[in-house]
């Protein structure tokens, strides 16, 4: 469905947070705050960490983009507790620099206070998807979000869309407005204030840092970024405020569960309904194909053509009366035939019965799957999981209806075997009078009136029809030959529409495929619900409400 990726994409997004933030910090409040710093490219992330920790810890440089793999700092009292991996935990330790971005290199620096680390990330808006990705991986697991930008970058729309998402999650955001010419920042700084304002997070705290020259280690000098070292100095010497924070940050995480949940409920629900719209439209096809067979069963087309002029032969040569009567005239033709290699009119009519029932079963099902491939085609979900040889019946299936046709004929000689097996003509030893009733039985099936001659059978000799039908009543009775016909008729149907399934699982395993577990929005529901109980009765930012 059209929102299937955008719920795979939210769906790994939520998990990602559940793994590598909201369950690790639930465990423990009291762990050290983590300050996530990311941004734009190019904006100074990695030098403002830096000089935040008055060390050299992540690499600054003017390739783009620089910070491939993240770098975490804390004070060296709390590596501890980031080496255990709790956080991040698909990120693997490292402490050196890797060029591979799924370590997360942990370095340690005395002059950072203890109780706050910092994080440096990808760049948010970096050309590569990777690194984009997992910025936005480590902003979602950030206790508090540094946001770093620059004068000529503020007003960007990727920044600021991240900025809306971290803010609808509630997680505490503070800004650094660097590389500000001196006679720009007044207006700088009110402009970037008013898009603040606007979007609801006026309440952010903003640094700006001007233009200015590094000192011979790549560091902002002291005094310059002072107002921001020492905000960052007094939150970590202060565990009530880092607290407060934390807290904070995981309300709003675990409060923005459920409006993100709803949300895939939602698009698991279309997923239901696709996925029942196009089996409903395979199941249309099929049951046309079915409703096909039983018309072609009752309204007598099956008997035009080979099949009429083999049953006028079978009928007309006597042949049917003497397979009823006679085993030596049976024998005797056979011994004909096998010397003049000229097949039994019988035979003829069985061999085609069972054409003209394998061309019904190949059109019927040839109509259906260019019937299920055009209502497929049509739909936005269904034109996805479409390939070419859908449009036609599978490859296999002219054999298989072959061998339904031959199966249900030895099944219909088998039935009138067992029916008249306490029959007087039977029990002399006609065997081959099997071979004639159960011919005739066939024939049955193939009209609505139970091999009654009516229509186009007048046309073949009802004479003749009528007179091999009261032979046939002689001996299994007016309702026996009735109920043959029904039951063979009913078998095959039965038989029919079992291969017709087949020939629908083809579409049917491809929406079986594509579905959701069982009931997927239901238990997203109650799940977001529990989580909300919980987060309500924690009451993380105060009073349970």
């Amino acid at each position: 469905m059209p929102s299937a990726e955008d719920a795979r994409r939210i769906s790994r997004s939520l998990v990602s947070q559940l793994d590598d933030y909201l369950l690790p910090r639930l465990a423990r409040l009291d762990a050290p705050l983590l300050v996530v710093v990311g941004g734009s490219t190019g904006a100074g992330k990695s030098t403002l960490v830096n000089s935040l920790v008055r060390a050299p810890v992540s690499t600054a440089g003017v390739l783009r983009p620089t910070t491939r793999s993240p770098v975490l700092v804390s004070n060296p009292a709390d590596l501890a507790w980031f080496r255990q991996g709790q956080l991040l935990p698909g990120l693997v330790r490292t402490p050196v620099s890797s060029p591979d971005p799924r370590t997360l290199q942990i370095a340690s620096a005395p002059a950072l206070g203890a109780g706050l680390a910092f994080l440096d990330a990808p760049d948010i808006d970096s050309v590569e998807e990777g690194n984009r990705t997992l910025a936005a991986q480590l902003l979602a697991a950030a206790d508090l979000w540094l946001f770093v930008t620059t004068a000529a970058r503020y007003a960007d729309a990727v920044p600021w869309e991240l900025l809306t998402t971290a803010r609808l999650r509630g997680t505490v955001i503070a800004l650094v407005l660097d590389r500000v010419p001196p006679d720009a920042a007044a207006d700088i700084s009110a402009h970037l204030r008013e898009m603040l304002e606007a979007r609801n997070l006026g309440a952010a705290p903003l640094f700006v840092l001007p233009e200015t020259t590094l000192d011979g280690q790549g560091l902002i000098a002291e005094d310059v970024i002072g107002p921001l070292h020492d905000w960052f100095k007094q939150l970590a010497a202060d565990a009530t405020a880092r607290g407060a924070v934390v807290r904070q940050t995981l309300d709003g995480a675990l409060a923005a569960l459920g409006p993100a949940v709803e949300g895939l409920a939602d698009a698991a629900d279309d997923q239901e309904i696709a996925a029942r719209g196009l089996d409903e439209r395979v199941g249309n096809a099929y049951r046309n194909a079915r409703e096909t067979v039983v018309d072609g069963l009752q309204d007598g087309r099956l008997l035009r053509g080979e099949v009429l002029a083999r049953w006028q032969e079978f009928v007309g040569t006597g042949e049917f009366m003497r397979t009823l009567e006679s085993k030596v005239g049976q024998l005797r033709d056979r011994i004909v035939s096998a010397i003049t290699g000229r097949p039994l009119p019988g035979r003829n009519l069985q061999a085609a019965l069972e054409s003209q029932l394998v061309t019904l079963l190949r059109g019927v099902a040839t109509d259906a799957a260019e019937q299920a491939y055009t209502a497929w085609q049509a739909h936005p979900a269904g034109s996805a999981l479409l390939e070419p040889d859908l449009q036609r019946a599978s490859d296999g299936l002219p054999e298989r209806a072959d061998r339904l046709v031959r199966d249900w004929q030895e099944w219909v000689l088998g039935l009138v075997r067992e029916q008249s097996s306490e029959k007087r003509v039977v029990a002399r030893g006609a065997a081959y009078a099997v071979n004639g009733a159960g011919l005739a039985v066939m024939i049955a099936v193939f009209t609505s009136t139970a091999f009654i001659p009516t229509g186009m059978e007048l046309a073949v000799g009802a004479g003749t029809t009528v007179a091999a039908q009261k032979v046939l009543e002689a001996i299994f009775g007016d309702q026996a030959i009735r109920t043959l016909a029904n039951r063979a008729r009913e078998d095959l149907l039965v038989r029919t529409g079992e291969l017709l399934d087949q020939e629908a699982a083809r579409f049917t395993d491809r929406t079986a495929a594509a579905t959701l577990d069982a009931a997927p929005a239901a238990t997203l529901r109650e799940a977001a619900t529990r989580v909300e109980d919980a987060r309500r009765q924690l009451a993380l930012t105060g009073s349970a409400t």
